[in-house]
């Protein structure tokens, strides 16, 4: 892979905070000092919290920001659709694929019954530490249908999964200490996250991800699924997380640093990056 290919993947779950616009900022930087191209991913697979108006708030304050891309839901492209609602086709094949290789196994635990079975959750991520309750299904004959399970991907214990980061450099997570088995299919018949991603970066020739630091133990799970899938991983450029004054990485629920917010205030984003830059 030759050109660079660089991609902007919000989430319509809230309004863009100033974290996110740092983060795309830097995506859009590193593309254009490679000459390369930024592609636009609207990561809406969360049907309970995406809603329409916020659809509409991201394409306008990502603009109003300073950020372009050629290829998006809005201008199309050769690899679309954009919308990762509308990439169904893709996520099951990939799921079928990795079923084949006995990779995956149905789970019958909950979200809450994996943190129960565990005394805190680990390190602040936020998928705990599988701890194997379903694990032996693996070895059973699974279910022929994908929905009213969850589906897990089998982590080999204590492999150590290491990669450069041009960020922050070398990076070496072990499973079972800083990972376990994790979710790839959610029994409402939906693609995790990290399928999700793998698979759109590997199908949209992303050649580097630009994204915030809390996903680095998130690039170990990936690693493992581009590896099943015998998909090429880009390079991975993970970014510091902004913080409130108290110290906090900022969320959604900060209206106050909404990007819309700061608008309203009066804030230019010459003003916003060039605050950015100080942090």
């Amino acid at each position: 892979m030759h050109e660079y290919r660089g991609r902007l993947a919000p989430s319509p779950t809230g309004f863009l905070h100033l974290g996110h616009a740092r983060t795309f900022w830097v995506a859009q930087q590193r593309a254009r000092a490679k000459g390369g191209t930024l592609i636009l991913r609207n990561e809406d697979l969360d049907r309970a919290r995406c809603r329409d108006e916020f659809v509409e708030a991201m394409f306008a304050d990502l603009r109003w920001f300073g950020l372009k891309w050629s290829e998006g839901p809005d201008v199309g492209g050769p690899f679309g659709p954009y919308h990762q609602s509308e990439r169904m086709p893709h996520y099951v094949a990939a799921f079928e694929a990795l079923r084949a290789t006995g990779m995956i196994y149905p789970c019958k635990c909950s979200r809450k019954e994996v943190a129960r079975a565990l005394s805190a959750p680990h390190g602040g991520d936020e998928e705990p530490i599988y701890p194997g309750t379903c694990r032996d299904r693996r070895r059973r004959a699974a279910p022929i249908q994908r929905a009213g399970v969850n589906w897990r991907f089998y982590v080999p214990d204590e492999r150590r999964i290491g990669f450069l980061d041009t960020g922050f450099g070398a990076q070496s997570f072990v499973a079972g200490k800083d990972f376990g088995d994790f979710l790839i299919w959610r029994k409402d018949d939906q693609p995790s996250y990290q399928l999700a991603v793998v698979v759109d970066d590997a199908a949209m020739r992303i050649s580097e991800v630009v994204r915030g630091a809390d996903l680095l133990v998130s690039t170990a799970r990936q690693l493992l699924l581009y590896e099943a899938l015998r998909l090429t991983p880009p390079q991975f450029h993970h970014c510091f997380l902004m913080t409130d004054q108290r110290g906090n990485r900022l969320a959604k629920r900060d209206d106050s640093l909404a990007l819309r917010t700061l608008r309203n205030e009066g804030c230019t984003p010459e003003d916003l990056r060039a605050k950015m830059e100080k942090k």
